[in-house]
């Protein structure tokens, strides 16, 4: 179903991969968009148990994407550094392909923005995460994303 990597002495192993998707501070999701062009957007999110969280309004491009076609794919680029004078970039970058599921049940809700704001915030006291979750709820989505198949590539040399 999924393409094998064609340059196989660059792919990383899962642990490389979840590696990055603990790590990365944001990552791109691409969605089915309109018209049958896809529609690519850098968001925050979390990796938790297996599963990639993010949130975001309750209307817009990519939940209508989403509900279109639950078929997403995620990247998240682990290095980027560019050596100019040999004229190359190492880099370790990922790519998920899953299904995207818009969380309803409130308890799933709570958990999964509780441990995103938690990833981000991890020096505030929890009584402020709580307000401003409280604060924010109303007009909060949260999604999920259940991988299907992991793939990570690396530079040559690296």
């Amino acid at each position: 179903m999924f393409r094998e990597m064609r340059r196989k002495a660059q792919q990383l192993n899962e642990s490389e991969c979840i590696e990055i998707l603990e790590n990365g501070s944001s990552g791109v999701l691409a969605v089915s968009g309109d018209d049958g062009y896809p529609y690519a957007v850098p968001l925050s999110y979390v990796f938790s148990d297996g599963k990639i969280y993010f949130h975001c309004a309750k209307n817009g491009h990519k939940l209508d994407g989403i509900r279109k076609d639950s078929k997403v794919s995620f990247c998240v680029i682990g290095r980027d550094n560019v050596i100019q004078s040999e004229f190359r970039t190492m880099y370790r970058s990922v790519i998920v392909f899953g299904r995207a599921r818009i969380l309803e049940d409130e308890r799933e809700i709570f958990n999964s923005i509780m441990t995103l704001s938690k990833k981000y915030c991890f020096d505030i006291a929890e009584e402020k995460h709580l307000a401003e979750i409280e604060r924010f709820k109303k007009a909060l989505c949260m999604v999920e994303i259940n991988i299907e198949h992991i793939t990570g590539k690396k530079s040559k040399d690296d």
